[in-house]
């Protein structure tokens, strides 16, 4: 069976579904062979989030095969330091690098760039018109904290030292390229919606790399002043917060931020999260993507698991972070069959 028309809007909006809504984080991606022969024609991965055609196109494809009940816009979330003036660029198999990095919090030696977020825009337009109309469309940005780790490190890293130590050492410094992050954020942002998507999302990929104290000033912070303003210019677009690994630190989260939904990693118990959380908010998660690779037994033990433990709340089923390239199409597509009842 599949869910009723915009569920997944509605499930946001604070209404329980009998089955709930699904998607996939990273649902558009490398494990789709149509996705793959696309890239091949396009080249470069930031070449092809700022084709309004072609980004269209993948946001397209897994709604076209699965049918999901929410398509997320292609792009990623360091578009955010590439408008606000840094260069980006994608090193073939070892990620994005950023330049001049921000080790000394050198944020007024950039030229801002905010014409660099018209194509993404673009894009939007592009899929609001061709969605169908039972599919919810979700934009998306990366959380201050998260993109500021890479902005200030010129790349990623595993323990975002970098960021780290420039937030303890020149806390005022950090504290600028946050509050410029939030404002181009919230911009960005307001953007999508007026393009065309329905809700969005903060991905807050390393919000589980700081301490408690840290966490309230660089996660809960800003997000909840990107929150602020965002309804107060869209009042009714749902915002889903998603701050992956932070464990015991998810109640402050939901309950200090403001958002309308909250997604739990992999490494959230679904009971305890629902024992834990404010009453009636909306979650959205939390399958482990390796899971979903594993298939069998595995795979649907956990799949009910997370069916079971959400009795009276509204969810969102989907993955605990991102789906990860070696997926078998055929391991979601039962996903999809068992969420759905069918």
């Amino acid at each position: 069976m599949k869910a009723s028309p915009k569920s997944l809007l509605a499930t946001l909006r604070g209404v329980r579904q009998e089955r709930p809504a699904l998607w996939l984080m990273r649902q558009a991606g490398r494990y789709l062979p149509e996705y793959r022969a696309l890239r091949e024609t396009k080249g470069g991965f930031l070449e092809l989030c700022y084709d309004p055609e072609a980004a269209a196109e993948v946001t397209l494809q897994p709604i076209r095969r699965f049918g999901f009940d929410g398509a997320i816009l292609f792009s990623d979330i360091l578009v955010i330091p590439h408008a606000l003036g840094q260069n980006l660029w994608f090193e073939a198999g070892e990620g994005p690098r950023l330049a001049p990095p921000l080790v000394d919090g050198a944020l007024a030696s950039l030229e801002a760039a905010p014409q660099r977020l018209e194509p993404v825009y673009a894009t939007v337009a592009r899929v609001a018109a061709a969605l169908p109309p039972e599919t919810t469309f979700l934009g998306f940005a990366g959380s201050p904290w998260t993109v500021a780790t890479y902005m200030v490190a010129g790349a990623g890293s595993k323990d975002q030292a970098a960021a780290r130590r420039l937030a303890y050492g020149d806390a005022p410094a950090f504290k600028a390229i946050v509050d410029a992050i939030v404002d181009v954020t919230v911009t960005y942002l307001s953007g999508q919606i007026e393009n065309g998507v329905e809700a969005v999302q903060l991905f807050d990929s390393w919000a589980g790399s700081l301490s408690p104290a840290q966490f309230e000033r660089w996660v809960i912070a800003p997000n909840a002043e990107i929150v602020r303003r965002l309804k107060a210019l869209h009042p009714d677009t749902p915002v889903i917060g998603f701050p992956k690994g932070v464990g015991g630190k998810l109640p402050a989260y939901a309950n200090e931020t403001g958002v309308d939904g909250l997604g739990l990693d992999e490494t959230v118990d679904p009971a305890w999260a629902d024992a834990v959380l404010p009453p009636h908010l909306p979650v959205q998660g939390n399958l482990d993507p390796l899971a979903l690779v594993a298939g069998g037994d595995a795979l649907d033990v956990a799949i009910d698991r997370i069916l079971a433990a959400f009795p009276g709340r509204p969810h969102i089923f989907n993955l605990g972070h991102g789906i990860v390239p070696d997926t078998p199409i055929a391991h979601v597509e039962h996903l999809i069959r068992r969420v759905r009842g069918g």
